[in-house]
């Protein structure tokens, strides 16, 4: 009877997982990035990443640079350029604007030729928290896996994944990865790209966005608080 009771309620936690959702986040609605294939992902850049600048309308000025660990470049006729967190449609029209300032009707164009790493930050209730280069197109499990897989105390049902988007926003949403292990069709788990900020909780979240301020920002390793924060003030 007793054993018959421990299947009855087991088979009950599991139905539980099943039928949990990922949590959507007012300000990071999922529908918006569930899915993606990575194939048309846009790409930020980021400290060490190397771009041809061409200048089509002043050709000696054209210059290979590498963004510094600020997040910034510097041309010729030119205050610093913003870099970091920025697509490089944004950062050809910010040397266009900045070049304009002494060439008349500067034609531009910018090429990136160069990447720095590939990294993730996984934190909290992980075994090896740290960062990690990426393999390959994976996704928050796979990322959790590379720390040696949650602790006893982690809670896989509210994981949170932060990013940079593009025009600067820091978004957060939170997945229940332990739904999508019992259930591959709750599997709702997006690729993940560089600077991705993966963490592994052990309570429930009340506040998402408090939680991400007060836990996730202060963990963060200098050159990801960099990427996160350094863009924030001049957008």
């Amino acid at each position: 009877m007793t054993r018959l009771l421990c299947l009855a309620l087991l088979s009950a936690v599991i139905a539980a997982c099943q039928s949990r959702a990922p949590i959507e986040s007012d300000i990071f609605p999922q529908k918006e990035w569930r899915h993606e294939d990575g194939a048309d992902a846009f790409y930020l850049l980021a400290p060490g990443d190397q771009l041809d600048i061409i200048v089509h309308t002043a050709p000696e000025l054209n210059r290979t640079v590498t963004v510094g660990p600020d997040g910034r470049f510097r041309m010729p006729y030119s205050g610093p350029i913003h870099a970091s967190a920025r697509t490089v449609d944004e950062v050809r029209a910010g040397v266009q604007m900045a070049m304009a300032r002494e060439l008349n009707d500067p034609d531009i164009d910018v090429l990136l030729v160069g990447t720095a790493s590939q990294r993730i930050f996984v934190g909290g209730e992980v075994t090896n928290p740290g960062l990690f280069e990426m393999p390959g197109l994976i996704d928050p499990l796979q990322a959790i896996i590379m720390a040696g897989g949650v602790t006893d105390r982690g809670r896989a049902s509210t994981v949170v994944l932060m990013r940079r988007l593009p025009g600067g926003e820091v978004k957060s949403a939170v997945f229940d990865l332990k739904a999508g292990i019992y259930d591959p069709t709750l599997a709702d788990w997006a690729p993940l790209r560089r600077f991705d900020v993966v963490y592994v909780t052990r309570k429930p979240i009340a506040n998402q966005n408090l939680f991400v301020r007060q836990y996730i920002r202060d963990a963060l390793p200098i050159d990801f608080s960099l990427f996160y924060d350094i863009a924030g003030s001049n957008r």
